[in-house]
């Protein structure tokens, strides 16, 4: 078994690997806020335990024990943000926090009856799939609003920035899961994007339009 800090470090490492591939140790000081030194004694011990693979100056991949524990956090994190904004009528800015304490129950029972009690959602509030039991991920087929041309047009899918501030944002431009949108145009000035959600005319920036993620119809 796992302490929280050690499964903490098992899910960013596995987060990371999505973008860099082996991960550095620096990433991952830079995301936990804390020292290079002190993310090396800490790999070092996730080493000891089967759960990393680690080349000094290389950095850090996961072993398929390792992936298989992170995905199984990543599984109930996402499974407790559903919970706590289907059942619990929490905001989808206000989960990622209570779901952070909530992913380290070990009970693989109660994950099981909730997954079940919830009818088996295949992505979370933002998003995200929920990966099954066995570790698998409904493929999802997205593209990112600041890809988009003039006259395109779909649905928002999902957020690839969980930020309270950055959801609150969205929520008063009413730029939720599930709105339609059509792309009237992207200035080339700035790379900012006006477009209609639902027939009301909105504008965001391409900070903003990069991490809006789109299923185009």
């Amino acid at each position: 078994m796992q302490s929280y800090t050690e499964e903490n470090y098992l899910k960013i490492i596995y987060h990371l690997s999505e973008i860099s591939h082996p991960v550095q140790t620096n990433a991952i000081a830079e995301r936990i806020h804390t020292k290079a030194a002190s993310v090396t004694d800490m790999i070092k011990k996730l080493s000891e335990k089967e759960l990393v693979n680690y080349v000094k100056y290389q950095g850090v991949t996961l072993t398929e024990k390792g992936k298989l524990t992170a995905i199984n956090i990543v599984r109930k994190h996402r499974l407790w943000e559903v919970f706590l904004v289907d059942k619990l009528n929490f905001k989808w800015d206000e989960v990622h926090d209570v779901a952070e304490e909530l992913e380290h129950i070990q009970s693989n029972l109660l994950i099981e009856r909730l997954d079940e009690f919830l009818h088996f959602p295949s992505v979370d509030p933002h998003g995200d799939p929920i990966p099954d039991k066995h570790g698998n991920f409904v493929e999802l087929a997205f593209v990112k609003l600041s890809k988009l041309n003039s006259g395109d047009n779909g649905t928002i899918t999902g957020v690839s920035e969980h930020s309270s501030s950055f959801l609150k944002h969205l929520e008063k431009l009413g730029l939720t899961l599930g709105k339609r949108i059509e792309i009237i145009e992207v200035l080339e000035f700035d790379g900012s994007v006006e477009l209609l959600v639902e027939q009301q005319k909105t504008n965001i920036s391409r900070e903003v339009a990069k991490h809006i993620l789109i299923t185009k119809n």
